[in-house]
């Protein structure tokens, strides 16, 4: 896998992060190296296709509002 970028927090001893080319899905590890190997693991699912991209979706949605919105 390429390098790719990830956003990242500690909170009450876990580690929560995502990457920043798919920011809603987060994940999280009990280690940093646990949350790097749990951020690969969703990068290799999202691109070969087994998780849907719901923000697709959800951009859809939002034209079809302003859509409305403008009529």
């Amino acid at each position: 896998m390429q390098s790719k970028r990830f956003i990242y927090y500690e909170e009450e001893g876990m580690w929560i992060g995502w990457l920043e080319e798919f920011p809603e899905y987060h994940t999280q590890g009990e280690s940093l190296d646990e949350l790097k190997e749990n951020l690969k693991d969703i990068y290799e699912e999202l691109t070969s296709g087994s998780i849907p991209r719901h923000v697709e979706i959800g951009e859809s949605l939002a034209r079809h509002i302003l859509k409305m919105l403008s009529s």
